[in-house]
């Protein structure tokens, strides 16, 4: 029985005008949203790539100077452009593609695409998570709203009862219409972009494990959409109330309630403003060691607990050049500074996360939107692990420019410049994001949500079925 329904609905899909003219826009849709994002895509990882090679080459050919003269002309970290990101775009446009690293300062990404936009963007850009999150769940209702009403109106629904046929292998049967078109769409637009991802050299490392998950994902969010649909053809009666409620549910799974989700958590735990934010660092640092400041009481402090440690009377008796070693000293308490500041924000980004994965539980959108950019490393963790590596390498930078100008210089001397050949020395700066493993189990609440989600939909739908068998017209 399953497999005749599949051919009927799957003839009556192929003969509805409507709905090859909508599989059609969405292929073309598809299409451009891949060719566009792949040439984004290919452009921003060949501009990464120059922009990081060269802004090497500058460091390591500064020639020769103090090493501290150098801590503040600073260097960049640049966020790697993730293979992944050509499907999903997560946040990327939002959070910045590099952080200027400098002495004494802990600064944020810039160079995000959002502030080079003009206010057309507000309507949105053509992407390929844009047709997948919004676009095909619109498809999925064009072609199952009327799937069952259909049956009532027509008048076979008696018909059906009368011969037994009326049970979950025929609504499976249309299940399956509906869901297998969709599954040759996603199967050639993932496959398509393996292909295209695979082949470009020097932009990231491919897997297609990672583009596997990400496909099962969408795969699941397509079933659960189709299973509400469904469900809602077999509730009412009419096709244009299936219609109406099928859209309902749209535009507030995908569209009111993230909104909703996104007032409540910022109403609930709110950001400090920049300017809050950056007037609590400065006034804690104003009670920490300054590395510049050698008359402050702090370095005082610092200056007799120095010569007490080495048992001297003097800093030109220290083995070492105490200006370098106090600037040192001083990055390491301004570092702990930042630290303290941006845990906070990372405890408020955490309370926020835990109310979005309490909201989607009524919404299968906020799961599947989430999930999708943690795999393709676009979402605000990935980009914390990134500003957090960028730190780490900032503190260990400043460690090792302060360390060589006080190791081999003597007191005093501030006009001592390193060779010309030291930068080099420098390690490069690497940022490895999340593993497909890790990127799973931090995102264990969701992937259960969906599954819930899933599970859910095909229990009330089988028993939704079972109750049409006593249905009359």
């Amino acid at each position: 029985m399953i497999l005749n329904t599949l051919k009927k609905e799957s003839k009556e899909l192929l003969r509805d005008g409507r709905i090859r003219i909508a599989f059609i826009t969405v292929i073309i849709l598809t299409i451009i949203a891949v060719i566009i994002s792949a040439h984004k895509y290919k452009q921003e990882s060949e501009e990464h790539n120059v922009a990081k090679s060269s802004e090497r080459e500058v460091w390591d050919n500064q020639g020769e100077k103090n090493p501290h003269s150098a801590a503040h002309y600073g260097t960049y970290a640049f966020k790697p452009h993730f293979p992944l990101a050509l499907i999903d775009q997560g946040v990327d446009k939002y959070t910045g593609k590099s952080i200027f690293l400098e002495a004494h300062a802990r600064n944020e990404a810039q160079f995000d695409d959002a502030s080079d936009q003009t206010g057309l963007a507000r309507f949105g850009d053509l992407t390929p998570d844009f047709i997948l999150l919004f676009i095909i769940p619109l498809l999925i209702i064009l072609i199952g709203y009327n799937n069952l009403t259909k049956e009532r109106e027509m008048g076979t629904i008696t018909l059906i009862n009368s011969y037994g046929a009326l049970n979950f292998k025929l609504v499976f049967g249309k299940w399956l219409a509906i869901f297998l078109p969709l599954l040759t769409l996603l199967t050639l637009l993932f496959l398509a972009s393996g292909i295209i991802l695979s082949n470009l050299s020097g932009f990231g490392v491919f897997s297609w494990s990672s583009l596997t998950a990400l496909f099962i994902t969408y795969v699941i969010y397509y079933a659960v959409f189709i299973n509400l649909v469904l469900i809602i053809s077999a509730l009412v009666k009419k096709s244009g109330i299936s219609l109406v409620l099928s859209l309902s549910i749209w535009i507030f799974v995908c569209l009111i309630l993230p909104k909703t989700a996104s007032n409540i958590v910022e109403y609930k735990y709110p950001y400090p403003t920049k300017q809050e934010f950056y007037a609590n660092i400065s006034k804690d640092k104003e009670d920490q060691l300054n590395g510049h400041d050698s008359w402050s009481e702090k370095a005082k402090q610092f200056e007799r607990e120095t010569l007490k440690e080495y048992g001297v009377d003097s800093l030109n008796q220290l083995p070492f050049n105490f200006d370098g070693y106090r600037m040192q000293k001083g990055e390491e308490h301004e570092a702990e500074v930042y630290f303290k500041h941006y845990k906070k924000l990372k405890e408020q980004y955490f309370k926020q996360s835990r109310v979005y994965k309490q909201l989607a539980s009524i919404s299968p959108f906020l799961p599947t939107r989430f999930l999708s950019m943690s795999i393709a490393n676009t979402d605000y963790s990935t980009h914390w692990y990134f500003e957090d590596a960028a730190e780490n390498y900032r503190i260990s930078t400043q460690k090792f420019l302060n360390d060589h100008f006080a190791n081999n210089s003597k007191y005093g001397d501030w006009s001592w410049k390193a060779d010309a050949n030291f930068w080099k020395k420098l390690p490069k700066f690497k940022y490895n994001p999340p593993t497909l493993a890790q990127t799973l189990n931090n995102n264990l609440g969701n992937i259960l949500i969906l599954f819930a989600w899933l599970t859910g939909s095909f229990i009330v739908l089988f028993f939704i079925t079972k109750s049409l068998k006593n249905v009359k017209i």
